[in-house]
């Protein structure tokens, strides 16, 4: 095995709640991060012969693996969102054995900074691409993959560096950018509006403690498992704002409000500050019409809805329009081949981010680089090994020889709507946390 020592610093602690919004003491504080490189070396795999190397470079930990049997191709990892800890550390993928046993050379960063700052994510992830090539030599191709915020910075990396770059992998990714934060905002706000609450934004520091519970009160006698009439809204429009009418919504709405822990959703509109980069308001509502179906007519209660809801506006730089500043756009103008897999009923990241970015795609006349996989499940980022390496392996084919996989038609709500939706690319042998599933695809 071989160290390959370089530069500076880096983060930690797994944290499962974005908490964004409004500016803080935090963008004045700057953390010393730091990267405990006792916890860099690791081992081969048994039985499989290869070189790993590791170290420390332009301020990220990383990882690199190289079978001796190397096929010249290599996989860069994005890992998703650390928290706001100070320890930088390293995410192996997690395919890594198939990878090796296959002849794929694989690296991954721990990015020089913690929080949401995609931003640096792919400089650094970038910079770890062109370490390995003066490192090793470079590959015959590189394929980019990452999982939720890893999945943003790959989007990000291709756009930004499109000749880098042979084909790409994001998954559960946060592909639409702001829109992710601004689904927070709507599902607190609209909470708050049905429940006949006074919202305010950024909220009081006792929102969780003491509106939270008001507000889950007033929307059913045991949100999110029995609702009233008002709860049963507040489900309609989190459908259409994260999706549409889909199979596994309902078990991700419960899912996301009753059996993940701490008012999860509720949490995630709290309005304290992690993305550390933006100044100003970072989320907005000014232009959004709330609905309970996809009738565009607004019925009485819709239109009372909309006239109560709390209104916020995004100061203006507080985002651009390209480029690497703050959190960085997603255009989908992609000029290689790009496959995605998403499950369908995730609510931390939802469907509605694969939808938004075919969209840009097809704005940018690239639909014909884009393939995306609908998974049937409400976990967030819960893939099997079968889909994501069958994914990958039907990614290296389009790449090399021009066989564009199939896929799933996102923007299509009849076949988004169907109750088969998502069979065709979803593993027999999925299981579900308990008590909740979906039914098994009849093909």
């Amino acid at each position: 095995m071989k160290k390959v020592t370089g530069i500076i610093s880096v983060i930690f602690i797994m944290c499962f709640v974005f908490q964004l919004g409004a500016p803080s003491f935090a963008k004045d504080f700057k953390p010393e991060y730091f990267i405990d490189e006792s916890k860099l070396p690791f081992d081969p795999i048994p039985g499989i012969e290869t070189d790993c190397y590791w170290g420390i470079h332009n301020g990220a930990g990383y990882r690199i693996e190289v079978p001796s049997s190397w096929n010249g191709d290599l996989l860069i990892w994005a890992h998703g969102y650390r928290g706001d800890g100070l320890e930088l550390s390293v995410d192996n993928p997690p395919h890594r054995t198939w990878l090796i046993a296959n002849g794929y050379a694989w690296a991954a960063s721990s990015f020089s900074k913690n929080a949401y700052d995609v931003a640096q994510g792919a400089k650094d992830t970038h910079a770890l691409t062109k370490h390995f090539n003066d490192l090793i030599g470079k590959p015959t191709h590189t394929y980019i993959s990452g999982v939720s915020m890893g999945g943003h910075i790959t989007a990000v990396a291709i756009e930004q560096w499109p000749n880098a770059y042979d084909g790409a992998m994001p998954m559960c990714g946060v592909m639409a950018d702001y829109e992710l934060f601004d689904f927070f905002l709507d599902f607190n706000l609209v909470a708050q509006a049905l429940a006949g609450f006074a919202a305010e934004y950024p909220p009081s520091t006792d929102y969780m403690s003491v509106t939270v519970p008001y507000v889950k009160s007033r929307l059913g006698p045991m949100f999110p498992f029995i609702l009233n009439n008002e709860g049963e809204q507040l489900k309609a429009v989190t459908k259409l704002r994260s999706g549409g009418e889909r199979p596994g919504f309902d078990q991700g709405f419960l899912y996301w409000n009753g059996y993940v822990p701490g008012d999860f959703l509720f949490g995630l509109g709290t309005g304290t500050d992690t993305l550390t980069k933006v100044k100003g308001m970072a989320v907005d509502n000014i232009d959004r019409i709330y609905q309970f179906d996809n009738d565009p007519a607004l019925t009485q209660e819709e239109q009372a809805l909309n006239e109560n809801v709390l209104r916020v506006e995004r100061d203006p730089q507080s985002k651009h329009p390209d480029g690497l500043a703050n959190v960085p756009v997603v255009s989908g103008d992609i000029t290689i081949p790009v496959l995605t897999l998403h499950t369908i009923g995730d609510l931390f990241v939802p469907f509605s981010m694969e939808q938004i970015y075919a969209q840009r795609v097809a704005e940018k006349r690239a639909s014909h680089l884009l393939v995306q996989r609908a998974i049937r499940d409400f976990g967030h980022c819960t893939f099997t090994g079968e889909e994501l390496i069958t994914g990958f392996v039907e990614l290296v084919g389009w790449v090399k020889y021009g066989i564009r996989p199939a896929g799933d038609d996102l923007l299509d709500s009849g076949v988004v709507a169907d109750p088969e939706f998502g069979c065709n690319f979803t593993s027999e042998d999925r299981v579900y946390p308990f008590p909740l599933s979906l039914p098994a695809c009849s093909n």
